[in-house]
Parts: structure tokens; sequence; C-alpha cells
């Protein structure tokens, strides 16, 4: 997180003055880079692939994966970091060297990061291939339904590397030897005992009736039962407008939901709600559903409690007709502690993925952490990514627990500070930093429109900075100090919010350095937290949320501040946006996963829920009632997305903070050609309260907490026209005046904008249609 300003930190915004903030000279440079990188790119030999891709109706395009640049631009971005050039230097040196050695050895990364093309289960015409990487197995064989689990039937060979390999040629009449949805496991003879295991690579796998260990399944359905993608993919969106979701939570009713349930029901309302993304938890197979998907034990596999892999690819295919783009929550920052149905001790050593000892275990998460300097392990880790998105068509990642990866101490009883120290010293898991760095350049290199956002707790500078330029890569930070203040800001009284510390927040971030901002996400919806509608209105949710019932004092302070909060984590908290789905209506309670009581060693039981999946799904028809209050909420948050939609707000050039009032707990900025006021006084209201701004014309308002359909009080005029007049004003050239209800938030468009946005929605209606 991100608790105040860094030392030498450079800034999204500049302070002028106490009372305004500009982003300065940031827009020309940002032009100017962009216009160096895009010549650096022309001039640069690119390494081609050969093969191209087609993605649905779209003609097939070369994709490549650029060398090495040198690395030296975030000395420019930021100076700060000259003091750390020796560690910075080592770390893209050591990136360099594995690439030149991937090269040499591999033929590249694109042929490296294709492992699925090499291990596991491979179909030919004449038969099928089984490889398995286990160098601790002195034996191996291929044992499953096909063989009657026969142990001497299909023994595997093995290779210098550890590779175990065997061929079954096809059946007599020309079928495949492992019919498909058969199960299969590698018996192998290992240190620590004879072990039956998933196969590593398993591309599905399920948990039988009565069962606890799931069974490796053997999936290659008939060409004609394959699902064949319609629809091309997406565009990257300039600005991202993510609704975070789980498909097995995500029924009104207590069930695990399916992947087909998901598509028709819930990608259309994501659709009309105004996000363009849907990022979905939970996708890699996890045993223990608890988890959250974050204890993942088959790697290459979608989880099958929602489904199949072709219900999957459906539910990708439709979410892009909708033009949706379908984000994976993607684990590679640990995995399962799972022996008999994951990686742990595959081969009986405890080395094999993941580091042995202590530093190969997660101590609070209670799971195992890769090796990231392992050859293999990269091999593995590249390919799966490029995997979800070659294979399912998915338009990119959101990696989960990326400070726990790049720390040796996990981020765990550390507070970062902000000093550069904390970021670049012997804490810093180079080796990981790397495996981020590879992964990035794969994914931007053979998939130019995929999006890459890193779950990063630390506040790491170059995180956001392309490899080439000496950074992480990513194109997104997750700004998760954003959650955690309104939290600390929740538990306090209405007079103790400070205006200038709500700000500082949600402007504290790197420059050059995109975030998606978000009020909450899943993790402040889990049971033992509270969902910001929760904080706000506790107990009163369960009484007084009927419309035709009279409300209290905490249900309408509560509504009209879950309104303004989001709105303005929106409007200055980032490039990007995300939501927790059903938190766009306040949905009440809390999700707890349906779980038996836990028997500690000591003798002390925690107790469960009766395996109960009643606060294990999402109440979308408390939202979708017009005579609850949940609907209000609703309305503005669809409001919100669509207005972010049409000003392109979050990534606009021109912003600038002209107000923070202490006193009158008045916040005004501008974002484009919007002004937004956001009044937090408890009581006060203000007639005729000056707002600067930047251009001259006339205003009106586009957005308003206070409306009626939102749960309002309608006491604003959207009728109203707010003409400027020239004169500095809180740092700005011209102002004009508005009545700022108490508890609200009003946004005001240059007309002269909307007149445009009016003209070119008329243009494109009446425009023929072509061919």
């Amino acid at each position: 997180m991100l608790p105040g300003r860094r030392n030498g930190e450079i800034t999204f915004y500049q302070e002028m003055s106490s009372c305004g903030q500009v982003l300065g000279d940031a827009e020309s440079l940002v032009m100017e880079d962009d216009k160096n990188v895009e010549e650096d790119e022309v001039k640069k030999e690119s390494v081609p692939l050969h093969e191209t891709i087609s993605i649905g109706k779209s003609e097939s395009k070369p994709r490549s994966i650029p060398p090495p640049g040198s690395g030296q631009r975030i000395y420019d971005i930021d100076p700060s970091l000259a003091g750390f050039r020796q560690h910075l230097d080592y770390r893209y040196s050591q990136y360099k060297r594995l690439r030149e050695e991937i090269d040499k050895y591999e033929g590249g990364l694109d042929a490296f990061s294709r492992g699925f093309e090499k291990f596991g289960f491979l179909r030919s015409e004449t038969g099928i291939t089984y490889r398995e990487w286990a160098p601790g197995a002195t034996w191996a064989a291929l044992i499953g339904d096909f063989n009657n689990w026969n142990p001497n039937a299909d023994v595997m060979t093995r290779n210098e590397f550890g590779v175990w390999e065997i061929f079954l040629p096809n059946n007599a009449d020309g079928s495949p030897p492992i019919p498909h949805g058969s199960r299969v496991k590698i018996r192998m003879d290992t240190p620590s005992g004879i072990k039956d295991s998933i196969p590593a690579w398993i591309k599905f796998s399920v948990q039988a009736p009565g069962e606890i260990p799931y069974n490796a399944i053997y999936y290659d359905p008939p060409k004609e039962e394959k699902y064949v993608f319609k629809h091309p993919q997406p565009k990257r969106p300039k600005s991202l407008r993510i609704y975070e979701s789980h498909v097995g939570m995500s029924s009104t009713e207590p069930i695990i939901n399916t992947y087909a349930n998901f598509r028709d029901d819930m990608l259309p309302r994501i659709k009309k709600l105004g996000y363009n993304a849907v990022q979905i938890m939970a996708i890699q197979e996890h045993s223990y559903y608890a988890s959250f998907g974050y204890h993942v034990t088959n790697f290459f596999a979608p989880s099958s409690r929602f489904g199949t892999p072709d219900d999957l690819k459906s539910l990708i295919d439709k979410a892009h007709e909708l033009g949706l783009l379908v984000l994976m929550d993607v684990v590679h920052s640990h995995a399962s502690n799972n022996t008999l149905d994951g990686l742990n001790m595959f081969d009986g050593t405890d080395s094999h993925y993941f580091h042995s000892g202590s530093r190969g275990h997660h101590w609070l998460w209670d799971s195992r952490l890769f090796n990231y300097g392992s050859w293999e392990v990269l091999r593995f880790l590249l390919s799966n990514a490029r995997w979800w998105l070659e294979e399912y068509r998915f338009d990119g990642f959101r990696f989960d627990g990326v400070t726990s990866m790049m720390y040796t101490h996990h981020g765990l009883q550390v507070a970062f500070t902000g000093n550069y120290n904390e970021y670049f010293g012997y804490a810093t898991d180079v080796d990981a930093v790397i495996y981020l760095m590879l992964v990035n350049d794969m994914i931007h290199g053979l998939f130019p429109e995929a999006v890459t956002i890193g779950e990063d707790v630390s506040g790491k500078p170059t995180f956001c900075i392309p490899v080439e330029d000496g950074g992480v890569g990513f194109d997104y930070r997750l700004h998760m100090a954003i959650a955690d203040k309104w939290i600390e800001i929740l538990k306090k009284r209405d007079e103790d919010w400070k205006m200038g510390d709500i700000v500082h927040t949600l402007t504290n971030r790197r420059w050059l350095e995109k975030c998606v901002a978000y009020a909450e996400s899943h993790d402040q919806a889990l049971v033992g937290d509270k969902t910001i509608a929760f904080w706000l209105m506790d107990k009163d949710m369960y009484d007084f949320m009927a419309r035709d019932r009279p409300s209290t004092p905490l249900i309408d302070r509560g509504i009209a501040l879950h309104k303004m909060i989001r709105l303005i984590t929106m409007g200055l908290g980032g490039e990007g946006y995300l939501n927790f789905m059903g938190n766009e209506f306040g949905h009440p309670e809390w999700i707890d996963f349906p779980r038996g009581d836990r028997h500690l060693p000591n003798g002390k039981v925690i107790p469960g829920n009766n395996h109960s999946y009643d606060k294990c799904r999402r109440r979308f028809d408390l939202g979708d009632a017009d005579y609850l209050r949940y609907h209000g909420m609703q309305e503005f948050d669809q409001a919100m997305q669509h207005l972010e939609e049409a000003y392109g707000f979050m990534t606009s050039e021109h912003q600038y903070i002209s107000r923070k009032d202490e006193g009158d707990r008045i916040i005004v900025f501008e974002r484009g050609n919007l002004v937004f006021v956001f009044n937090f006084h408890w009581t006060n209201s203000y007639s005729d309260y000056r707002v600067g701004c930047f251009k001259s014309g006339k205003y009106k308002i586009v957005l308003d907490s206070d409306d009626g359909l939102f749960g309002g009080f309608n006491r604003l005029s959207h009728d109203a026209e707010h003409f400027t007049f020239d004169g500095w004003y809180d740092n700005r050239p011209r102002s004009f005046m508005v009545y700022a209800p108490s508890r609200t938030a009003v946004v005001y468009a240059l007309v002269e904008d909307e007149e445009n946005e009016a003209k070119n929605e008329v243009e494109s209606e009446v425009k023929p249609a072509s061919g």
C-alpha cells in the first residue's frame, strides 16, 4: 500500500499550492516519451514467430517478442532510482542473460512458453505422447481407466533431464488409446515412496462424489463437440472499468453456479451496468472451494465445479460478443500444499517446483512457494500464462500476490514506508522479479492487446514501466491503499474526516505508472471483514431498506456516502476502476464459503457454518428490486460507469484539484471537461458556492448523487445552467456558481462537450450501413 508520500517519489500530481494540484508538464512529457518509444521500436529488430494467430474474424497478424532494450529509461523517469543503479542494473543484466540463455537453449521465449506442446498429453495422428518432468522419481508409469490402472502396462522412460515419457499408439481401429473423459494418473517411485499423482500439466480434473482428492481427466472431445470461437477479441479500452466476479457464487440461490449460467445471466448484467471488463476469480482448479481459488492444485485446468473447459470458452466468447474484456485472476505466487492432487512433493522431493525448507513454505497462507530460479519452473509458469491466453482467449490477467513474490519476507510483518532501500535490497527476490519481467515480455509481445495488472501492496518503483526501459512491465498496479484508507476513515466520526487526507491517498501514485482504483474488492467482502455499505449502515440494512418504510439517519447517511466514496475513488484514484460483484448496490452482509468445524491440534474447535451456501451467493434481486433502496445505489453505479464511458475522464490528460476545504468539507477537481464537486459536510448545504474551472462557457449537471433515481432527495435542478465568469479563483482562470447540498457529489459538464457527444451519437445513428 501507499500510506504516505514516499521519499523521492515522483507522484502523479505535482502540488502547486495548499489549495491545488496540477499534472504540470506530464502531458507534454508523456506525448514526447510515447513518440520516442515508437521510434525506438521501429529501429529495433524483432524476433519473428513461425506462426500467425487468427483472432475471431480478424485477419491473421504476425506476433513477436522484442529483444531486451537498454533498461536505462527508468532513471530518466525517476531520478531517485540512480542511487540504486547497482541493484537495478544487476537485475536487468540477469534478465538479459536469461533471455540469451533461453534463445540459445530453447530457441527463444516464444518456443519456451509453449511447454504445453511438449509436456502433458499430446495427441497426434498416430497416438498419444505423455511427458512429465519428475527428476526425483526413479520409476514411473502411466495408469488410468484405459489400462485398468495396471502399473506394469505402460512404464515410462526417463532422459538425462529427469523428463519421463511414453508413447501410446492408436488402437487397431484408429481410435485414441486413452478415451476422452477417462481418469489418468502417473505412478512414481520417489524418495517419499510410491505415489500416484495428477499430471502437472493436466487440462481438466474433477472431484468424484464422496471423494476428497481430485481425479485427472484426459480431456480431448471429438471435433464436433469442441467449442469454436465465433467472435473477435475486443481491443483494449483506454480506461478499464472492471467487474470483479466469481462464477460459483454468482447465483442468487445458495448453490455453486455454472459457466453457462454466468454467461447467460451475468454477462448481460455486467454489460448493462456499463463495465467494459470482467475479471473472473477462481478459474484455475483448486480442491478447496473456500480458498477463493487461491490455493491452486491444477494450473492448466479450469475449475470443474462450474462446468467443462468448453463451457468456459463459450462464456468468454459471449463476453467478447458483448464487447467485454475477460481478465483472469491468475495465481503464480504460490500453490496448494496438497500432495495428493497438487504439485507439492510431486516427485517425492521438497524442492521440485518449490524452494526447499522454510523458504518454500508461506507460513500465513499454508502454501508452497515457487522457485523462480528453476528453468523448468519458468517453463511451467510462462507456458501457463500463455495457455490461458491462447487456448481460452482471455484478454489478460490480474496477477495475485505479487508482493509475496518480489520479497523474501513476502510482505509479512513489514510496513512499507516508502524508503527505496525497502524495494532494492537483500530482501528482494530477484529471480521472482525477473520472472515477472519475462512473463510481461511474453504476454505483451505475443498478445499486444492483453492487459496485465499486478497486485502489489508495497508500491514498488518501476512496477508499471515497460521491461525494455528497465521496469517490471505491468500495465497497471492495483491501488490497494485506497480500500484500506476508506476502512480507516469509516471508523471515524464525520467531523474527523480530512479532505486533504482523502485526496492525498487517491492521488499518491507514481508518475507514468497506471493504477486500477477500487473502494472495495472481494477482500473487504469476506467473513471477518465488512463491506463499505455494512460499515456505513450495519444492522439497519436488515429493516430499513424498503422504500415504503421510513428511513433512518444511518441509512440516509450510508446511501449518500456509499455513492460519494465510489465516485471520488473513480474520479481521482487511477486510470482504471474495479468493483466486486454486488457491491455496486451495497450488498448486505459478507461472503462465507461452506465449511465444517475445524479441529486444531491443540484441541480447540473453530466452528464452521454447517457447509451452508447461504452467504456464498450474490443477491442481485435486491439491486433489481425498485421497491428497495439498494436499487438506487445500483442505478447510481450504472450511471457512473456510463458517464466514464461517455467522457473518458479516468484517462483524461487534463486534471486539476482546485479545492480541498477542511472547513466546508468540499473537494473540487477537474478531469477533462468535467468539474466534480463533493460536499462531505453532514449538515451544511451551500448556495451560490463558487468553484473554479479552466474552460469558459456553460456547464450543466450530468451526474447528481442526490437524484431521486439514486435514492437521493432531489435538491438540485438539472435544468439549471451555470455560466462561467473570468477571474482567478482557486488557481483557476474562471469559475461558476453552484448549489452544493450536504453529502452530495455532482458532476458538471461543459455544454459544448456534451453537444459534441450528442452530435456524434446522431451522426452514428443516421450513418448508412457499409456494404
